[in-house]
């Protein structure tokens, strides 16, 4: 038994529902990297549903605000990349309102503690700039004990 529990507490944490972990798939397509991430977080494909992302990626002349369009060949590879890294199962498989990974119930959930003042922080900017708080956001880790919430 001694050595079965650690052994199941390694293979438990190693699944992203499970865990804090939300790794970048490695095949990442380089138009995702200059097209996504060039404004934001490059956010891993399993924070949101297969619609959710297929939603987004087919409204991006209007994209929060902005017109973010880029050309067919790069959206199609990019949808087809995200629809098939998406979440399938456990929290992170609802339908996101208004495409926003912010609005989900679960994000919600994890961040109910977080006034709202400390969104509008200049070190912050918005509950969407996750490595703002988040120290390892671009490792996929999204752990609490690599929070670092800034003050101004």
């Amino acid at each position: 038994m001694k050595r079965v529990l650690p052994f199941l507490i390694s293979v438990l944490m190693s699944f992203p529902v499970l865990s804090a972990k939300m790794p970048m798939p490695t095949d990442m397509p380089k138009s995702y990297d200059a097209e996504c991430a060039s404004c934001h977080m490059a956010y891993p494909p399993g924070l949101l549903s297969e619609q959710s992302w297929q939603n987004l990626m087919g409204s991006l002349t209007k994209h929060f605000g902005t017109d973010a369009s880029i050309d067919e060949k790069d959206k199609i590879e990019i949808t087809n990349w995200l629809k098939k890294n998406a979440a399938t199962r456990g929290k992170y498989v609802e339908l996101a309102p208004e495409n926003r990974i912010t609005k989900t119930s679960w994000f919600i959930r994890k961040h109910d503690e977080i006034r709202a003042d400390v969104w509008k922080r200049a070190g912050v900017k918005s509950p969407a700039n996750c490595g703002a708080c988040h120290t390892s956001a671009a490792e996929g880790i999204f752990s609490e004990k690599y929070v670092s919430i800034p003050k101004k």
